[in-house]
């Protein structure tokens, strides 16, 4: 295998990594806080959207200088 391949592969698996972690975090914010919580499903779509917005802005790419 090409060194480039390995290096595109990688790049795949750690942005599939980090933005499906923060999918899943937002998820589970969403469920745990309708069900176990109790709040409703507005309030906890609310709090899951706004830890996807937060997630969004920490881990979105930094531009390469």
């Amino acid at each position: 295998m090409e060194i480039s391949e390995q290096v595109s592969t990688w790049h795949l698996f750690v942005f599939l990594a980090k933005w499906g972690s923060l999918l899943t975090a937002a998820i589970l914010l969403l469920l745990t806080v309708w069900f176990a919580v109790g709040a409703g499903f507005f309030a906890g779509f609310i709090s899951g959207a706004a830890l996807f917005v937060v997630g969004f802005f920490a881990l979105r790419s930094k531009p390469a200088h």
